[in-house]
């Protein structure tokens, strides 16, 4: 059976006329003007977005959680042939930061082209909002975010990675990504996936992750003969493990805390996977004295237990939580505009509150089941988003691909944004604000853009034993180009900020804005040509 190639453009199989006499949000929207009708969309993907932000928070702390989970090991001490018991985490530094880091903050996108990828079966071309975004968010991840990171650090304060052997294999397996997408869009197969290319991109990521736990254990002939700096024996300073951020804007779960701790102690610490002085009374460091270990392995068992009964009455907790749009403190001390502007805001995001507060407790095991219902979210959101940006594309009839190279990519990126500036504003070191941006843009090609190519290679291959077609791979081969370019110019600034300040954050305020506002450069150079292009205008 074979199946004639459309001119879809990564819009689904229904035609754009069709999907402009549909209406969306509310019954008898198509009588409207267009313009009336693009602005409640654009209203409605920023609305998206935030509760975009506010799960992927819950699934941040989820995350915390599953890396704290330590296994028990039994040592046999040589002097005194007795039984020592410790605790050790089961996450490797690196391949925390790839795996589960970089997976999460880059959730948004792959659900997002998964769902384009799902919508499009039974078309031999590919959609295309899942690789613009994916593109497009490399870009946003390069350019803003490290603009954003240079200037975090306070005035003088300088920051470098630590372990450079591990930067520069990321960085490797990043700029590979984006080269080897480009060989099988422009050579090997120009302007077809197969399915054997979509298997290979995706058993790539497996490559990244030995490779870089390779070099992180200095394994002899895979790894980079580079020394590793001092690493600080916790990542995150203990003086500031704890913040108050006040009310919770972003709602629901993510901020709900166990009922042993003080309520207003606790952020969304996702680069705890990095310390080695563990808090909190599941996750007790362990003494190495049998007599004191067993004491204290018995206290930790009877918190947990303690816990366990407190669940019930957290997740009540949280939908208790949802519902409040002004705290008791802020009464007295704020005035009373700013009190109802910050009612208004909370109320606002009351639906994303109630909503999220569904969200399992992060304490039941060890998070699995927050991470799996966050994940769950995360994808419905991500196709509602879809849904929004066909209805845009439609009534304004721009490019759905300038559409994913800028709001789209913009708005999924957010996670990213907000993990690397919390990095490099609480961590000593450089290593995870740089390493999320340069593992997430691996993640984006090898696992965002390989996965939704598999699944549609794999259905074509099935069912007409034909490959994908990319009907825009010229506008996307000319935007990897372009990314090229600038990112090699974007690391070798980071290269002579290191050569000239040692460190590539932070360092002199005027020399740090500079570097921003140049990386905000490069990054509009890349959004206007990959955009003129898509469009036919250049």
């Amino acid at each position: 059976m074979k199946v004639r190639r459309g001119s879809n453009m990564g819009i689904s199989d229904i035609s754009s006329d069709k999907i402009c006499e549909s209406y969306l949000l509310f019954y008898g929207e198509t009588f409207l003007s267009n313009g009336l009708r693009a602005f409640l969309y654009l209203l409605g993907l920023a609305y998206c977005f935030i509760g975009l932000s506010a799960i992927t928070a819950c699934f941040f702390r989820s995350m915390e959680n599953i890396v704290k989970q330590k296994r028990r090991v039994v040592e046999i001490d040589v002097c005194t042939n007795a039984e020592v018991i410790k605790y050790e985490k089961f996450w490797n530094y690196t391949i925390a930061d790839i795996s589960l880091l970089a997976f999460g903050t880059s959730f948004p996108q792959i659900s997002l082209a998964t769902i384009d990828a799902i919508r499009n079966l039974g078309q031999l071309n590919a959609g295309g909002l899942g690789p613009g975004t994916l593109v497009g968010s490399a870009a946003f991840d390069l350019f803003p975010i490290h603009a954003v990171c240079v200037v975090v650090p306070a005035a003088g304060a300088l920051k470098k990675i630590s372990d450079i052997g591990v930067w520069l294999v990321e960085l490797f397996w990043s700029f590979w990504a984006y080269f080897w997408l480009y060989i099988i869009l422009e050579v090997w197969t120009p302007r077809v996936i197969t399915l054997w290319e979509a298997l290979l991109t995706v058993l790539q990521f497996g490559l990244l992750l030995i490779h870089a736990y390779a070099q992180d254990k200095r394994w002899p002939y895979l790894s980079i003969p580079l020394e590793r700096s001092e690493r600080p024996e916790d990542w995150v300073p203990e003086s500031d493990k704890l913040f108050n951020h006040g009310d919770n804007e972003c709602g629901g779960c993510c901020e709900i805390l166990p009922v042993s701790e003080e309520k207003d102690s606790g952020i969304v610490d996702i680069f705890s996977i990095h310390s080695c002085k563990d808090t909190g009374p599941a996750y007790q460091s362990v003494p190495e004295n049998d007599m004191a270990e067993f004491s204290t392995a018995a206290s930790i068992k009877k918190k947990i237990v303690e816990e366990d009964l407190d669940v019930i009455s957290v997740w009540r907790q949280q939908f208790l939580d949802a519902v409040i749009l002004e705290s008791t403190e802020s009464k007295g001390k704020d005035g009373f505009c700013l009190r109802l502007a910050r009612v208004l805001w909370q109320l606002s995001l009351a639906p994303w509150r109630l909503l999220f507060a569904f969200v399992p407790p992060y304490q039941i095991v060890h998070g699995w089941i927050s991470f799996i219902f966050s994940l769950i979210f995360i994808s419905g959101i991500a196709y509602v988003v879809t849904q929004l940006t066909d209805q845009i594309s439609c009534v304004t009839g721009i490019n759905p691909y300038v559409i994913a190279f800028t709001a789209l990519a913009s708005g999924t990126s957010w996670p990213d944004l907000v993990a690397s500036k919390i990095a490099a504003e609480r961590q000593v070191t450089a290593d995870s604000a740089i390493a999320n941006i340069t593992c997430s843009n691996s993640v984006n090609i090898y696992i965002g853009i390989g996965i939704p190519w598999l699944i549609d290679t794999t259905y074509n291959f099935v069912a007409y034993q034909e490959p994908l077609y990319i009907e825009n791979a010229g506008g996307l081969s000319f935007s990897l180009l372009v990314f090229f370019v600038t990112s090699a110019c974007c690391i070798a600034v980071l290269v002579l900020r290191r050569l000239i300040f040692g460190a590539e954050l932070g360092g002199p305020k005027l020399w740090a804005w500079v570097t921003s506002v140049y990386f905000m450069f490069l990054w509009i150079v890349f959004v206007v040509l990959s955009s003129l292009k898509v469009s036919g205008i250049i």
